[in-house]
């Protein structure tokens, strides 16, 4: 509503000019002044801390509202692959079939490949940028993808049948697809191909490719052996995504970043020694042939018990009882359905114990050797799937098999790679975090190699009630040492934010924080100090079932969030995911008088902003914890707390329980003044 006043100035003007009789003045420049005293100001633009995030717009394939939008779309991949294992040459061979279905508005003429093992060829990237000896390091071994063949099935098109007057024409016999050789091109870690004929919107074509490679013995602590002992991933080449957001996502495997990869069904075999015993991906398709009478119904009671069943004994491992035979070969084949990938592991040596929650079996192999601390595995498997169906989201798949060996810790659909671990809860915490990966990614299948906070981060922040709960222990320091770690990394020259692509971390520590450590505080400190940890939940959890088997965007989960929390969080995804800054509240000043009430002065020192918990402490010992929302800083970085407590305050403290990342606590309190002593 306009003022009285308002509305007599705008309508002066106009109605003295419109006068009978007035002769208007001809039209003068003003004269400006060389110097303007005071100066322009520059022009203000709304870019505070509390400004709109600048979002990519919302699509018909993603919606505003942070779910998958109304034509919403990914390619479907579906693999046959047969394996070869060579334990004395050390090396795999095989075979891959590919049915690749195009679900995309596009016709594609090429299409790209993932051959990940290209990491360990000499002079690939990754090995310049990677130390041998490094966690990640690919080089000194003579390994990479050997492509011997690449053909494309196409099935032609069905001819007309011809006129024939009145006859019925004769039925036409469907024509054999043709088998063409593919040309490819291999960069590093990625290979482009040409399509015998280009894939239109809804079709599909199937590809064939005869490969073989050398097994690293460290393979980037993702895959590798140990003796007799391997953990064969990234042992196939994969397509590469293509997303209604990239196109073709052609990000390079260097070691660090992690993987990003379509859904399908995945049958595959694998011919390892006879006296083998092999965990995997999916379900086992052929028990009767590769597993004794005795381990088949010990299997049939695990996947019913909430007790750890021993599958393969060690009297069983030692007597040679435990395979139906030691000579020769044994195929084992299994089934995975609506995964992104499959991995497998090998030894005979291997003890394998389960249980099972809810028709999951939870399965642990390990090496005697490993014994004294995987005794439990089964059971922190088993619990872990259990913790995190309850808590977020029902476990997807059908079993999960935690296996033992050189990898210190690796995940895959339904295979968690761990190494012996140092005491029961060093292992716990590498089990739970690697189970923990089946929501994040294998489940919601974000692009980990540029977000790898968006499974790395989530996880980390699942693991922590995870490890509190099968403990039964208070982390709270664990949690504050890690605010202090996060903190003291932003404040140097090497850091960098959250959302920086997995390939771009300088160093280790930015690794840990920006990856795993920063997003879970986060998250915790946004769940228990922002929200509230049912309206959190209820986002997360819908943020879970929206993206199942799909592939979100970052935007997607603030979107998410953001609506169903009924907040505009811009302000929390800008300071802490898309830049490093600092948060730092404190306490400026307290006066108190009797007439007047108390004043508090708290200041928001920081770029950052966050809600004030502050509690104020009285003369007879009390205290008040008082709450206040993030929107006191819309004013500016000072606010002014008045309140009429009837006690006197002795003590104010800003994020009295350390749950907030604040880079200097040393100006988080006020102490009053100890009264002077009487001479």
């Amino acid at each position: 509503m306009r003022t009285p006043v308002l509305a007599a100035l705008l309508l002066a003007g106009p109605l003295a000019a419109q006068q009978p009789g007035a002769t208007a003045p001809a039209p003068t420049q003003p004269t400006r002044p060389v110097t303007l005293t005071p100066a322009l100001k520059a022009p203000v633009a709304d870019t505070g801390i509390f400004s709109p995030l600048p979002l990519p717009e919302p699509t018909e394939t993603r919606s505003a509202d942070g779910a998958p939008g109304p034509r919403y779309w990914q390619q479907t991949v579906d693999y046959t692959l047969k394996a070869v294992l060579d334990t004395a040459a050390k090396r795999l061979s095989g075979t891959e079939q590919v049915r690749y279905t195009n679900n995309s508005p596009d016709t594609l003429r090429f299409l790209w490949m993932q051959v990940d093992q290209n990491l360990f060829r000499p002079g690939s990237v990754g090995s310049l940028l990677f130390a041998q000896g490094s966690r990640f390091g690919g080089a000194g071994f003579p390994g990479g993808f050997e492509i011997e063949s690449i053909t494309e099935s196409v099935a032609p098109a069905k001819p007309a049948p011809a006129a024939t007057g009145r006859r019925r024409a004769a039925p036409v016999a469907p024509a054999a697809a043709r088998s063409t050789p593919l040309k490819w091109r291999v960069d590093d870690t990625m290979m482009y191909l040409d399509l015998a004929t280009p894939l239109a919107p809804g079709g599909s074509t199937t590809l064939d490719l005869v490969y073989s490679f050398n097994i690293p013995e460290h393979g980037a602590d993702r895959m590798g052996r140990d003796g007799s002992l391997y953990e064969l991933a990234q042992w196939y080449p994969r397509m590469a995504v293509y997303d209604d957001v990239h196109g073709w996502n052609t990000d390079q495997y260097l070691g660090q970043g992690e993987f990003y990869l379509e859904y399908g069904n995945i049958d595959y075999e694998v011919t390892v020694p006879a006296g083998y015993l092999v965990a995997g991906t999916g379900v086992l398709q052929n028990p009767t042939e590769v597993l004794t009478a005795a381990e088949r119904g010990r299997l049939a009671t695990a996947v019913k018990s909430d007790t750890t069943i021993a599958i393969v004994t060690p009297d069983e491992l030692s007597s040679g009882a435990a395979r139906p035979r030691a000579e020769g070969t044994q195929i084992w084949r299994f089934r995975a359905e609506h995964v992104r990938d499959v991995a497998w592991a090998a030894s005979p040596e291997y003890l394998w114990d389960a249980s099972g929650w809810d028709g999951v079996l939870a399965q642990a192999y390990y090496r005697p050797s490993a014994t004294d601390t995987w005794k439990d595995a089964a059971k922190m498997s088993r619990y872990s799937i259990l913790e995190y169906s309850t808590r977020w989201f029902r476990y997807a798949y059908p079993q999960i098999s935690a296996v033992e060996g050189p990898v210190s810790g690796m995940e895959y659909p339904m295979l968690a790679m761990e190494a012996k671990g140092e005491n029961g809860p060093d292992l716990y915490n590498v089990i739970t975090h690697e189970i923990g990966h089946m929501w994040f990614p294998m489940t919601v299948g974000s692009d980990e190699r540029r977000y790898a906070w968006m499974d790395e981060g989530f996880n980390t922040f699942m693991n922590t009630f995870s490890e509190e709960d099968y403990w039964k222990r208070d982390d709270t320091e664990i949690r504050r040492g890690e605010a202090r770690f996060v903190t003291a990394l932003d404040q140097t020259s090497n850091a960098q934010p959250i959302m920086t692509p997995a390939n771009r971390y300088k160093n280790d520590q930015n690794l840990g924080s920006l990856a795993y450590v920063k997003p879970s505080i986060m998250l915790l400190a946004l769940r228990n100090k922002v929200l509230g940890p049912e309206v959190f939940d209820t986002a997360f959890r819908e943020y879970t079932r929206r993206w199942a088997f799909k592939h979100p965007q970052p935007a997607d989960f603030f979107r998410t969030i953001d609506q169903v929390s009924g907040r505009d969080l811009s302000w929390f995804w800008r300071g802490f995911f898309f830049t490093t800054a600092a948060l730092d509240q404190s306490v400026e000043t307290v006066r108190q008088a009797p007439d007047s009430g108390a004043q508090i002065v708290i200041r928001s020192l920081g770029a950052a902003v966050m809600p004030v918990e502050l509690r104020v402490g009285y003369a007879d010992g009390t205290d008040d914890l008082i709450k206040l929302p993030v929107e006191i800083w819309y004013g500016g970085n000072r606010y002014l707390y008045s309140y009429n407590p009837a006690k006197q305050i002795v003590s104010a403290r800003v994020n009295p329980d350390g749950a907030f990342p604040d880079v200097v606590p040393a100006n988080d309190g006020w102490t009053s003044a100890p009264p002077a002593s009487t001479p």
